[in-house]
C-alpha cells in the first residue's frame, strides 16, 4: 500500500482528492491537513510514504514543508498539486526536493499514477511545465526574494529592516538590486513581475 497524507487548505479540494485516491486499491489516505504546521505534525505522527501538498497554504507553504522534511531527513516523498503553472514555482519545488509536480486541472488519474511513480523512486512532473522551467533562470537570491515579498505586502523599507534584523540601507540595497535585475521601474512592479514568473 502507498500511504498518503494530503495537505490542502481548500476543504472541497481536500475532500475530492481524498475520495479519488481512496478508490485506488493500492493507495491509502492516512489523513489530511488544512495548513502547513498541522501538515508537519501529521507527517511526524503518521509517517506517510508520500505527502501530497499545495504550494500556497496558511502558516508554512508547501515548499517550506518539503524543505523541512528534507532538513529532518524524513523518508517521505513529496508531490505538489497546484494551480500555479509557472516555471519558477517548479524550479523552486525541484530545488526543495519534490518528486512530483502536477497541475490541478490535469486528469484525476494522473495523480494516482504520479503517486505510484514517486513511490517507486521516480519523478512525475507536468511535461509542458518541465520544458518551460529551464527556459528562464530566476535572477533573485534568497534575501532579495524575501525583501521583495515583504515590499509587495506593503511593508516599508524600515518595517522590512526591523522584521529581518537588517539595517535600513541594506534593505534598500536588496530592493534596488531586485528592481534592477528584473528591469522594473519600482518595487511594486518588481514584485508583480517576480510573482508572475513564479520566483516569489
Amino acid at each position: 500500500m502507498i500511504r498518503v497524507l494530503l495537505a490542502e487548505d481548500q476543504a472541497m479540494v481536500r475532500g475530492a482528492l481524498s475520495a479519488l485516491l481512496n478508490l485506488e486499491s493500492d493507495i491509502e489516505v492516512l489523513g489530511s491537513a488544512s495548513d502547513g504546521e498541522s501538515a508537519w505534525r501529521e507527517v511526524q505522527r503518521l509517517k506517510p510514504d508520500v505527502l501530497v501538498t499545495d504550494i500556497e497554504m496558511p502558516g508554512i507553504t508547501g515548499l517550506e514543508l518539503v524543505q523541512r522534511i528534507q532538513r529532518y531527513e524524513l523518508p517521505v516523498k513529496s508531490i505538489i498539486v497546484t494551480t500555479f503553472a509557472r516555471p519558477g514555482f517548479l524550479r523552486r519545488a525541484l530545488d526543495a526536493g519534490v518528486s512530483g509536480y502536477l497541475l490541478k486541472d490535469a486528469p484525476a488519474e494522473n495523480l494516482a499514477e504520479a503517486l505510484r511513480t514517486v513511490h517507486r523512486g521516480g519523478r512525475s512532473i507536468d511535461p509542458q511545465l518541465a520544458l518551460e522551467a529551464w527556459s528562464e533562470a530566476d535572477p533573485l537570491n534568497d534575501r532579495e526574494r524575501q525583501v521583495l515579498r515583504f515590499a509587495g505586502e506593503g511593508l516599508s523599507a524600515s518595517d522590512i529592516a526591523t522584521k529581518l534584523n537588517l539595517s535600513h540601507g541594506t534593505v534598500r540595497n536588496y530592493l534596488s538590486e531586485a528592481i534592477g535585475k528584473l528591469g522594473a521601474a519600482n518595487r511594486i512592479e518588481a514584485y508583480r513581475l517576480a510573482r508572475q514568473k513564479g520566483w516569489l
